[in-house]
């Protein structure tokens, strides 16, 4: 599969310059104005793309949406490394794209090669392509952070080779959290990726399935620690993250 880089960016100055730096780099790169016609895009080529650099703010639908959509989802790769693009210097911003999913956050104006690092870093993080030209982009099955090793094939976690016991959705809910070390999950967004949005299921839910996930990870001993974000979500940390 070819690795590809969505760019979603109404300004054509940014664009073309984004879309030379990552070409340079051995990306195939598609640049998309609107964010309804980028959706649109996405629902088809999804599962082709390795990485989406997002504007915040789009004509049509706007880029909170469009990465809300994506990680809900549509297109069929909702693991899909994201780094959104913003002139807004403002904390809060931040704080909002990453409890949306966002793997990374970089306000205008930027350095282009600085940007391309951070895909590549993203990407080495996360077990997938290195960012060099003929990169797959396909996600290895398993997550490694520390000692803990998170097998999505065997829907099994180890630490240092030893499984820990867990249910069903506390592996998924490991899972989401360990795709992206360090990156802070709202609980609504937990409640959609681990959940799908079941009508029983609220924020407590979240909240009762972490409490056991720490249980399980401290007792395995595995070094690794969900943090609470007050007023956001989750995030989980370890060694490095």
């Amino acid at each position: 599969m070819t690795f590809s880089v969505l760019v979603v960016e109404d300004d054509p100055g940014i664009q073309d310059v984004l879309q030379l730096h990552l070409r340079h780099a051995g990306w195939e790169v598609t640049a998309i104005a609107d964010g309804s016609e980028a959706l649109r895009w996405f629902e088809t080529h999804g599962p082709t793309v390795g990485l989406v650099i997002l504007d915040l703010m789009l004509p049509g639908l706007d880029g909170r949406g469009l990465c809300r959509r994506i990680r809900a989802g549509i297109g069929g790769n909702p693991d899909v490394p994201i780094i959104m693009l913003t002139a807004l210097d403002d904390g809060r911003d931040l704080l909002e794209g990453f409890a949306l999913g966002a793997d990374d956050y970089v306000v205008k104006p930027f350095l282009p090669d600085e940007l391309v690092a951070r895909g590549k870093a993203i990407l080495r993080r996360l077990g997938r392509s290195p960012g060099e030209a003929g990169g797959t982009g396909v996600p290895s099955s398993r997550l490694a952070i520390g000692r803990l090793v998170v097998d999505r094939d065997q829907v099994q976690a180890t630490v240092d080779g030893s499984p820990i016991p867990l249910r069903p959705r506390e592996f998924d809910l490991l899972v989401a959290l360990a795709t992206r070390p360090g990156v802070v999950y709202s609980r609504e967004v937990l409640l959609e990726q681990v959940w799908g949005g079941e009508p029983a299921s609220d924020s407590r839910t979240v909240d009762m399935h972490v409490s056991r996930l720490r249980e399980r990870l401290e007792a395995a001993g595995a070094g690794i620690r969900i943090e609470a974000v007050r007023g956001v979500g989750y995030r989980l940390q370890g060694d490095g993250t």
